[in-house]
């Protein structure tokens, strides 16, 4: 009877010591995952990103810059789990005419590149991945395009990687970044097609590709390029659903715009607004909340 008794508390324990092993452990390593998770997933059932000379090229050329210019710019070599990020990212988002490479290399140096050049106050202003892919979506559109194949109806991949994505976000704290934007998104949409005379309906299928997985989780809600406030961080992403919509509605209306707003809206969204807002929080004087550095 004693050992009965004690048996649900020595389990109890064992799931609190557990979680707690969780809580403490580096942010970074929870994203990590998520995005090797979501390659996983995308490679697995749909052979998203061809071959895995693409993969391996991506992922050397970003550590292999990331190591040198943290070596030069701080006198050692980070953490290079952000490139690790970024170019599992450029593999699943980048799509290169034929069998092209140099993509990939160009962006992997244009992404942590970025993170060294473009900075103010010590900060960098644009999402490394984001730059990279917006970059050359402006610069060779008719040779690089961006992912676009969706998940479809795979209800139980659609289901692992968001309940993933949305504990891991919650874990990081960045939780309502990712709300707002997609409860923004899925309203503005709404007023969109109605401004247009179309059935009034959410747009939900963009959401559930690897191309919003990836916007929505990694891009959007990066701890080093989002404002300090919890409620600027709100009117942020807010502001950037706005942004997409508008240029969702422009391309609608056959608005003359380069190829890359037409291709990958969100990406454009976020390269225009969050800068701004990431050089305006800076200037009105916040500090770096430390759990970014």
């Amino acid at each position: 009877m004693t050992d009965a008794t004690h048996a649900p508390a020595a389990g109890s324990n064992a799931l609190t010591r557990s979680w707690g092993w969780i809580r403490t452990l580096d942010a970074r390593y929870l994203i990590a995952f998520l995005i090797t998770l979501v390659l996983v997933a995308a490679q697995l059932r749909y052979h998203m990103f061809g071959s895995y000379d693409r993969l391996l090229l991506a992922l050397a050329v970003c550590m292999a810059t990331e190591a040198i210019l943290s070596g030069f710019d701080r006198g050692r070599v980070v953490n290079l789990l952000s490139a690790y990020i970024s170019g599992i990212s450029l593999t699943l988002l980048v799509k290169p005419q034929g069998g092209a490479l140099w993509p990939f290399v160009l962006g992997g140096i244009l992404a942590i590149s970025s993170k060294y050049v473009l900075r103010y106050r010590d900060n960098h202003l644009w999402n490394p991945t984001n730059f990279a892919v917006t970059a050359l979506l402006l610069a060779a559109p008719e040779r690089v395009s961006v992912l676009s194949h969706q998940f479809g109806n795979d209800l139980t991949t659609n289901l692992v990687i968001w309940g993933f994505g949305l504990v891991i976000a919650a874990r990081v704290g960045v939780l309502h970044i990712t709300l707002t934007y997609v409860a923004s998104f899925l309203l503005l949409n709404g007023l969109r097609a109605l401004a247009l005379g179309q059935a009034v309906m959410p747009e939900i299928a963009p959401i559930t590709g690897p191309m919003y997985q990836l916007f929505v989780f990694f891009m959007i809600t990066d701890p080093r390029t989002v404002v300090r406030e919890r409620r600027h961080q709100i009117v942020v992403a807010v502001v950037i659903a706005m942004m997409e919509t508008l240029i969702r509605f422009a391309s609608d209306m056959a608005w003359p715009l380069p190829t890359a707003f037409n291709v990958a809206p969100a990406f454009l969204a976020l390269a225009l607004v969050g800068p701004i807002a990431k050089w305006l929080d800076l200037r009105a004087g916040f500090p770096n909340n430390p759990r970014h550095a």
